[in-house]
């Protein structure tokens, strides 16, 4: 008897289900579907707490050995692309926790790849140290080339970074939704970066999405993009701007997929576009359609176009005479649920 009581108390101070499909909680019983969920919650809990102990940890290391590995930069003004893929390497491996052997080297096109158990997880852009940082421009560039090859590889989150900056985001419904921005070289780890661990990468981050991009709209020439990217990038052949420029992007390898245009070519807002764009999918603006882009992936291409008019101050929270088709736009949104992502600055 004393026997089956102990049982009985381990029994229900484990939440494992009695023979009517109901759990033990203190005084409560509770659906025994929800006590896994509420378990499943607790271990996600404990592997983020974990993780995020070890960015702490080991960030000074990572630090140290990443201003060892840019020694030559300040030796020769240089340093070459490899430089930033070994500082990747390091954060990967020192800081967060990925297997060595789950690093893959130039895969197809891809510079890295992050793989567990064989299945692809994130295709990395790598440039040399200080080709991205705090350029708009030559980061949306990256970010087109790491999309072409993730497209191709069948890949639903891409990252760029030159080992001073890293940017991840996830391509979903035609546009990029942010997951990751981190500087590599503050005194303080980011904890962001959990959400590219191996525990983190498979989860949906947009709960807790605050990533802004601040960067300057633009500090290089297209000289000095074609030196860091190798040749001229991937242009629209009647518009002659990349697929970064667009809404929506089918197929970041076929300009024939991406629609509605809403930046310049340097990685500005188009002030012309932008509304022209929104008209586009609210009001049929001049008999465009919008046909090709699904129905599922409005909400994003909404979003996305939003928060290119919040940044310039175009919404009716913003400024207190904000044109109809923000307005018309707000409202789209809040039909939508998607009006606080907005407002909250996410």
């Amino acid at each position: 008897m004393v026997v089956g009581a102990i049982s009985q108390k381990i029994h229900h101070c484990l939440d494992f289900p009695d023979y009517n499909g109901r759990v033990g909680c203190g005084f409560k019983m509770l659906p025994w579907r929800e006590a896994i969920g509420r378990r499943a919650m607790a271990e996600k809990l404990a592997s983020r707490v974990r993780c995020e102990e070890r960015i702490q940890g080991s960030w000074q290391e990572f630090l140290a050995k990443r201003s060892q590995r840019l020694v030559q930069q300040d030796r020769n003004g240089v340093a070459a692309e490899k430089v930033a893929e070994n500082i990747l390497e390091d954060l990967f491996t020192m800081v967060l926790d990925w297997p060595l052997s789950d690093l893959n080297n130039q895969v197809e096109y891809a510079d890295m790849v992050l793989t567990s158990h064989g299945i692809k997880h994130l295709v990395i852009e790598v440039k040399r140290p200080g080709a991205l940082t705090w350029n708009r421009r030559a980061v949306g560039a990256a970010l087109d080339q790491a999309r072409r090859y993730a497209d191709e590889q069948k890949v639903k989150s891409i990252a760029v970074s030159d080992g001073q900056m890293l940017y991840a985001a996830d391509v979903a419904g035609g546009v990029l939704r942010d997951r990751v921005y981190a500087s590599l070289c503050g005194a303080e780890p980011p904890q962001s970066l959990w959400w590219l661990s191996v525990h983190g990468i498979y989860r949906d981050p947009t709960e807790e999405s605050g990533i802004c991009l601040a960067l300057p709209e633009t500090t290089a020439d297209t000289e000095a993009l074609r030196d860091t990217f190798g040749g001229t990038p991937l242009l629209h052949s009647k518009y002659q701007i990349p697929a970064c420029c667009f809404a929506y992007v089918g197929n970041a390898g076929n300009p024939a997929t991406w629609k509605l245009p809403y930046r310049k070519a340097d990685g500005t807002v188009d002030f012309n576009r932008l509304p022209k764009a929104i008209q586009c999918i609210l009001s049929n603006y001049r008999g465009a359609k919008v046909r090709d882009i699904p129905e599922s992936a409005i909400p994003e291409v909404l979003v996305l176009l939003a928060r290119a008019a919040a940044d310039e101050g175009k919404l009716p929270h913003q400024t207190p005479a904000p044109a109809g088709v923000y307005i018309k736009l707000m409202e789209a949104l809040d039909q939508l649920g998607r009006l606080s992502e907005i407002q909250h600055g996410r």
